[in-house]
C-alpha cells in the first residue's frame, strides 16, 4: 500500500544539494504537522543530490512516522522532482513547498481553507527577500508569460501550492512546467485562487537559479505553453459499461 493514501494531503519537498536546510526544514514540517487543517505527511524527493541531502532525508523519515521520501541517481531538475512526486502521490490533494524554507509549512493552512472550493490555491509572496536582481528577472518573467499563457498568475514562482491530485497528475509535464502549473490547471477547465503569504530569506545554501532558468529559458517554454493551449484536447465521459 502506497503510506500516502492514507493522508488528506501529501507535501512534496523537491530537494537538490540542501543539506545544510534540511534538520531546520524537518523540524519545521514536523511542528506544522499537528496544526495541520487535515491529516497531512510529507513526501522529499530526492533530485539526485551529490552531497548528504539523501543521508539527512533518511534520517528526517526514521524519525518521523508521517515522513517518507523517494530518490532517483542523476539530477533531473525541479520539474521532473515534481512529477515524481505526484505521480507517488495518493491522497486526496497534494502541494509542494521548497527545501530552502523562503516559504514556511504553516502557511499551507491558509491555502487549505479552500481546497474544496477550487482546483488549485496558490500563493504570492508578499516581502520577498530575494535580492533586486532576482526580484527584477521574476517580475519581467512573471509578465512576459502572463501575456503568452493568459493564466492571470501573479507569482508563478511561488513554490506554495495546493492542488487536488487527480488533476496534478492529468497535467502534461515538461521541463520548466512548474512556472506553468495554474496555466495547465486552468487547459483542463480547472479553477484557480491566489492567496498572499510571508515570504523569507533562504536559511542556507544557495540559489540554484540563474539568468537562463529564469528568463531565457523561460522564454522558449512560453510558446511551447503557447502551442498547447491551441492543440489540448479536454473530454469529458458522461456514459460507461466499464464498471459492472
Amino acid at each position: 500500500m502506497n503510506q500516502t493514501a492514507r493522508y488528506e494531503f501529501t507535501i512534496i519537498v523537491p530537494v537538490f544539494n540542501e543539506e545544510e536546510c534540511m534538520e531546520q526544514l524537518g523540524q519545521k514540517l514536523a511542528e506544522y504537522l499537528p496544526n495541520a487543517l487535515c491529516k497531512s505527511c510529507v513526501l522529499f524527493v530526492n533530485d539526485g543530490s551529490s552531497d548528504r541531502s539523501l543521508e539527512k532525508i533518511k534520517a528526517l523519515c526514521s524519525a518521523n512516522p508521517d515522513f517518507y521520501y523517494i530518490s532517483y541517481p542523476r539530477n533531473a531538475k525541479k520539474s521532473a522532482a515534481l512529477k515524481a512526486g505526484f505521480d507517488y502521490t495518493q491522497s486526496e490533494y497534494l502541494g509542494y513547498i521548497d527545501a530552502d524554507l523562503q516559504t514556511l509549512p504553516e502557511d499551507f493552512n491558509t491555502l487549505l481553507e479552500y481546497r474544496d472550493k477550487y482546483t488549485l490555491v496558490a500563493g504570492i509572496r508578499m516581502n520577498r527577500q530575494d535580492t533586486k536582481s532576482k526580484k527584477l528577472q521574476s517580475k519581467i518573467g512573471n509578465a512576459f508569460r502572463r501575456g503568452i499563457t493568459k493564466d492571470g498568475a501573479i507569482d508563478t514562482g511561488c513554490p506554495l501550492k495546493v492542488i487536488r491530485t487527480e488533476n496534478a497528475k492529468r497535467m502534461p509535464f515538461f521541463t520548466g512546467m512548474h512556472r506553468f502549473i495554474q496555466a495547465l490547471i486552468l487547459l483542463q477547465e480547472g479553477t484557480a485562487k491566489q492567496i498572499h503569504i510571508p515570504s523569507y530569506a533562504r536559511v542556507a545554501g544557495t540559489s540554484k537559479y540563474s539568468v537562463w532558468n529564469r528568463l531565457v529559458g523561460p522564454f522558449f517554454d512560453c510558446l511551447a505553453l503557447a502551442w498547447m493551449r491551441r492543440n489540448y484536447i479536454n473530454y469529458h465521459v458522461n456514459d460507461t459499461d466499464l464498471e459492472k
